[in-house]
């Protein structure tokens, strides 16, 4: 029942009117809850089942009503949540839930959902409960339509109590299933358990950036909102856990490669005074170990005086602009989902060191979307995930795309990174032009080339790695820029 609210409902985990509220200000953001509870809803209490599941996972002290104290109606819910509650796998995982808005609204849809896949196969396999499901949807069918007509409390009372017998049947069916020996529930909900981390992990690494641990901080940037929208797009989308999973996997590559890069510009940096522990020369340290030259350590120690190596190279490692050109064209989707986890965790470069930024997909056009210092939001890396436009290829589009971002002053001496796996015809005037510009505003073009060589890009190139696809070695180089 699509826009229902739970005032009246009934619930078997300990509740009051602000958990009500609150579960239905998520169920109103979360297409993901909705959709679970339509008009086809396995049983009429299904909508409260996920409030109390909802409850379970976010609340710090949930507990579970005594049997008694449900009424014969929702004694379905109670056999449910008893099942869950009293997992142990389940106890130690709403460690991680308790207070959290997101997390507690992916499990209740991942529990929902597999708790109607559950009944579902039940259905299959016991011809008498299907029977029953069919003639308790029917009655249920009957009375929803008896309110659309007539408003609440003008039902058929009649009906009203052959649906009350059909409950109690019904719970009589699935309480034998649930206790029958067979671990099928159980194996259910730790699936749940297991797509609901997925699903949370998928996110952190799609939004978060190359720093580890960044994902849950990026997270809580996003409105509420977005983020639900963000987890139903995930969990319904087997294209964005993949680009998700290849992003992670990017990310952490990226992550080394720029330490590399600090680190060997920190030993190019010189070397000087100081007393911090971590950057002390190798010689100093050998003067601490030697008992006769310890106490003149330490004097210089004290006096900030001891020689260690100057990391000023950091102040100006990677401050210089970045402009992607990916190649979208037709021939590029078998690798759509690894070039785009490439291209996030190219913009998660940027957005740590606050670098500009533009994006400039292409095929047989070109298009170009520009982040400065960095700024760039979980939706944007959303947007980058959502396109493909496929088609022809054309080489000077993105490139002119690109000189024009670089006539902005703050992209000068941009580095253009472009990834292909094609050939496009390139004019003479037009590599003239683009010569100029290299001249003039001091950028230079790096390509990524996927399969085998081209004469076209090996003339606008001022340097070109083949490789085979994005996990290959070569493609890093661009994580160094």
């Amino acid at each position: 029942m699509k826009n229902q609210t739970w005032n009246g409902q009934e619930a078997v985990i300990n509740s009051d009117k602000f958990d009500r509220r609150r579960f239905q200000k998520l169920y109103d953001m979360s297409q993901g809850l909705q959709d679970l509870n339509d008009f086809d809803t396995p049983f009429p209490t299904y909508h409260a089942l996920l409030n109390d599941i909802w409850g379970s996972l976010y609340k710090m002290n949930p507990e579970l009503k005594d049997r008694e104290e449900v009424t014969d109606e929702f004694q379905t819910n109670h056999a449910f949540m008893q099942r869950i509650v009293e997992d142990e796998n389940f106890k130690r995982y709403r460690e991680t839930t308790r207070l959290d808005d997101l997390s507690s609204a992916i499990g209740t849809v991942q529990f929902g959902r597999k708790t109607r896949e559950w009944l579902e196969q039940q259905r299959e396999d016991n011809e008498a409960l299907d029977q029953h499901m069919r003639e308790l949807q029917h009655m249920q069918n009957q009375l929803e339509k008896q309110r659309r007509d007539h408003g609440a409390g003008k039902e058929n009372q009649d009906l009203q109590k052959d649906l009350q017998q059909q409950l109690e049947e019904l719970h009589s069916h699935i309480e034998q299933a649930l206790t029958g020996g067979e671990r099928s529930f159980e194996q259910a909900m730790e699936e749940a358990i297991q797509d609901t981390k997925d699903t949370k992990e998928n996110l952190k690494s799609l939004i978060g950036g190359t720093k580890a641990g960044s994902g849950e901080a990026e997270l809580k940037k996003m409105p509420l909102r977005d983020q639900l929208e963000l987890a139903d797009n995930m969990a319904a989308n087997a294209q964005m856990k993949e680009i998700a999973e290849w992003a992670g996997r990017f990310k952490q590559i990226a992550r080394k490669k720029q330490k590399s890069k600090h680190d060997r510009t920190t030993s190019r940096s010189g070397v000087t005074l100081g007393n911090n522990p971590e950057r002390l020369l190798s010689s100093e340290l050998a003067l601490y170990k030697n008992e006769s030259t310890r106490m003149e350590f330490l004097r210089r120690f004290a006096q900030r005086r001891t020689r260690q190596h100057d990391t000023k190279g950091k102040d100006t490692l990677g401050q210089g602009p970045i402009i992607l050109c990916l190649d979208q064209s037709g021939s590029m989707k078998n690798l759509d989902t690894q070039s785009k986890g490439f291209a996030l965790a190219l913009m998660s470069i940027a957005k740590k060191q606050h670098r500009d930024f533009a994006f400039i997909p292409f095929s047989g056009s070109a298009y170009k979307y520009i982040f400065k210092r960095g700024r760039i939001k979980g939706n944007d890396m959303v947007e980058v995930c959502e396109n493909f436009l496929g088609g022809g290829t054309n080489f000077e589009a993105p490139l002119r795309k690109g000189t024009e971002v670089i006539q902005s002053s703050s992209f000068k001496k941009a580095d253009i990174v472009f990834v292909t796996d094609g050939e496009a015809p390139i004019s003479k005037e037009f590599l003239r032009y683009l010569d100029e510009q290299k001249e003039e505003k001091g950028f230079h073009v790096l390509t990524l080339l996927l399969g085998s060589s081209s004469k076209s890009v090996q003339a606008f190139s001022d340097k070109m790695v083949q490789v085979r696809d994005f996990t290959d070695e070569g493609s890093f180089t661009a994580f160094e820029i």
